[in-house]
């Protein structure tokens, strides 16, 4: 989305106006809570309660409707019935309110009558210049105004991370949650059904707002895939965005639809997504906030590795252990880190790492061997590990911590493993800014997640490669098949597609009769393979359609003869057109190569070694076209089998170079055909360094209409 396109949230985010249409002088009633929490939450603006009986609530003058309200109004919130919504939504138009929050539930979620007035209240938000949060949503919550327009039991503290969500419910937990171990926010968003406002409209804000280091989100279901993977891209070259997303399998994919209404999408789309636009995904609210409060209050780490303190052996042997799984270096300390540690510690004290600094280590012990690790130019982070022991101090020992931590610049975290006798120390963690993980793998997690933010800040911007193909000759092909009634394209007319796209192809030719078929393949020499070509079969070895190393002319025609037979017998209704004879590929490593349009994301490209591998072993990649070479590049070595294609006992390796081509080839293809709906190239064989890669097989299904990139 363009910057111009992007909706002003600025009614919103900084409201000098409030109302609250559907106030109530019952305690007991959600318009009178609203009201409560906007005054109790600080907000210095105007607050004017909205109902038809007026009076007085609060100690404010209640006014019939939003039109008799004196002064205007920025944020208007609707806690009326749902029936009454729209026409109240109208009049605040009319009144010039630039934002409102429908709390309101009884929409979408109740069927299509709701789904229907979700639609026009989307209208009369636009048709007015009006911004509109929900319906059926918890309400707004903004630290920075502040206010607390919502139903919510109590008023976050003031931060830096920006929080949304699909479920009301789970606001309230994140909300008390965070009461309970001091974390902050910026802004706090229920989504509801998003009528209007969505994910990727708070994404555009919040990327640009200074107040927010850190966005975290509830994701279940995204309206549009492509939008959001682009904006979400465009924050996290700035900002850590950190979200758990839910629905992932068939039951909670149902739950999904039926809560929110949006479809659920796959997840191996949401999986590739994700990762391409930089979204660390949380595995669990607990994960979420690990992550996010240390984006929060930590810096990145910096190019070095990763440092563990620690008073205790068997901690520091699972931190390490969980950094190698997590990919992460462990720094090597310098000599003269070392030699300084050496000098600092008692005889028994490790100075490699992790750094041991001995079960009676005190405060101060501690302090010093932070110190010097900190110094070291080859550490970017450390990890500080206290387990209680007898002359353990955590209050002490976690001030050294912080003051080491604040001192130094460098990413620290802590992990003070216990429960009673290190409370009093990770609470004033907590006060200081350093973020305590209970056991060492959420904390190599939480450094894991850092250190790629790191990285994904410092690498270049990924570019889109395009390539010289001919789009008439897809087109073509497409289209003919289009307009004979077939959705579906097998190999005897997607050769044409692979060639038009620039993947090579075994010399090849669909042959109407047995004397074509022996032409072509003394033409190109022995052997070949030969293939039954019908529009009506598309997997044509399921019917024994296909025959390898046909030898010689005798040979030619007996497989003619029979694979036309055989089939007329299995399909007596099927079109035959005759023969595809191929030059047989002898050599090489398959790969499969396929697409899949998800619903929400658009292609989703896979990757994998071919045969048994991909049908048995299922080792496969997925990314959303279209991908960088860098992209390209980390498909062909995430498969569990990349070593095969780098050359293993002898082998030598394949063309890497030829084969991210192919697949670059392919994302362009199915990103400027929209109505490819999917694909597979099965195999492509990979040859030899220098040798190229061949599409030996294709297979497509189109949709019944053209794409509209054409």
């Amino acid at each position: 989305m363009s910057p111009e396109a992007r909706r002003n949230l600025e009614p919103l985010m900084a409201p000098r106006a409030i109302a609250v249409i559907g106030a109530s002088r019952d305690p007991a009633k959600l318009g009178h809570a609203v009201v409560r929490n906007i005054l109790e939450s600080g907000f210095p603006g105007e607050v004017y309660p909205v109902n038809p009986k007026a009076g007085e609530i609060l100690g404010r003058r209640v006014f019939a409707d939003i039109g008799s309200v004196p002064g205007p109004v920025d944020l208007a919130v609707v806690t009326t019935p749902a029936v009454t919504v729209l026409g109240i939504l109208e009049a605040c138009g009319k009144k010039g309110v630039g934002a409102a929050v429908v709390i309101s539930a009884g929409f979408r979620e109740t069927g299509h009558e709701g789904l229907e007035a979700e639609h026009r209240m989307r209208e009369i938000a636009r048709a007015y210049g009006m911004v509109v949060v929900g319906p059926n949503c918890l309400g707004v919550i903004d630290t920075l105004a502040p206010y607390n327009a919502s139903f919510a039991a109590g008023m976050p503290r003031k931060g830096h991370i920006a929080f949304m969500s699909q479920s009301g419910a789970l606001c309230t937990a994140v909300l008390d949650m965070s009461l309970g171990r001091g974390v902050g926010f910026s802004r706090f968003v229920s989504l509801g059904n998003k009528a209007d406002l969505d994910e990727v409209d708070f994404i555009e804000a919040w990327a640009r707002d200074g107040a927010t280091r850190v966005v975290m989100a509830y994701l279940e279901g995204i309206g549009d895939g492509r939008r959001f993977v682009e904006a979400a891209r465009r924050l996290t070259r700035e900002k850590p965005f950190v979200a758990v997303k839910s629905g992932t399998t068939a039951a909670g994919s149902r739950a999904v639809s039926s809560h929110t209404g949006t479809l659920a999408g796959s997840e191996r789309a949401y999986e590739a997504a994700f990762r391409q636009a930089g979204i660390v995904r949380a595995a669990s609210v607990e994960d979420l906030f690990d992550v996010a409060v240390a984006f929060s209050r930590q810096p990145l780490p910096g190019t070095g590795g990763v440092a563990v303190v620690t008073n205790a052996g068997g901690p520091g042997i699972m931190a390490t252990d969980a950094a190698e799984r997590a990919g992460l270096a462990l720094a090597a300390l310098a000599p003269a880190t070392m030699e300084a540690l050496s000098a600092a510690l008692p005889p028994a004290a490790s100075v490699l790492n992790p750094v041991d600094v001995l079960g009676d280590a005190t405060a101060e012990r501690y302090r010093r061997a932070l110190e010097i690790v900190a110094a070291d130019p080859g550490v970017g982070a450390l990890l500080v590990i206290l387990s209680p022991q007898v002359m353990t101090r955590a209050a002490e020992t976690a001030e050294a911590v912080a003051d080491v931590a604040e001192r130094s610049g460098k990413t620290v975290l802590a992990c003070f493993m216990g429960e009673a006798h290190v409370r009093e120390g990770v609470e004033l963690l907590a006060r200081r800014g350093v973020p305590n993980y209970p056991v060492p793998e959420r904390a190599v997690r939480v450094l894991r997640a850092m250190a790629d933010q790191a990285r994904r800040r410092a690498a270049p911007e990924p570019r889109i490669q395009r390539f010289d193909i001919d789009p008439a000759a897809v087109a073509a092909v497409l289209d003919r098949a289009r307009a004979a009634g077939r959705l579906e394209i097998g190999e005897a007319e997607a050769r044409a597609v692979m060639e038009a796209c620039g993947i090579p192809v075994p010399p090849s030719r669909l042959c109407a009769t047995a004397d074509e078929a022996v032409a072509f393949a003394e033409s190109v020499g022995y052997p070949v393979v030969m293939k039954i070509a019908s529009p009506d079969i598309l997997h044509k070895s399921d019917v024994g359609g296909v025959r390898l190393g046909v030898a010689d002319a005798g040979d030619v025609r007996d497989t003619f003869d029979l694979l036309t037979l055989r089939t007329m017998r299995r399909f007596p209704r099927a079109e035959i057109w005759g023969c595809l004879v191929q030059k047989e590929v002898r050599g090489g490593r398959e790969v499969i190569v396929g697409m899949n349009r998800d619903p929400q994301f658009g292609p989703l490209v896979m990757f994998g070694l071919g045969g048994i591998y991909v049908e048995v072993l299922r080792d496969v990649v997925f990314r959303l076209a279209p991908f960088s070479r860098e992209e390209a590049e980390a498909m062909v070595g995430e498969i569990r089998s990349a070593a095969l294609l780098h050359g293993v006992r002898g082998e030598p390796p394949r063309d890497m170079g030829a084969l991210v081509e192919a697949l670059l080839r392919v994302s362009q293809l199915v990103t400027d055909f929209e109505e490819i709906v999917e694909m597979d190239i099965n195999p492509l064989v990979v040859f030899e360094e220098g040798r190229g890669v061949a599409g030996i097989d294709m297979r497509l299904v189109i949709s019944g209409e053209k794409g509209r990139n054409r």
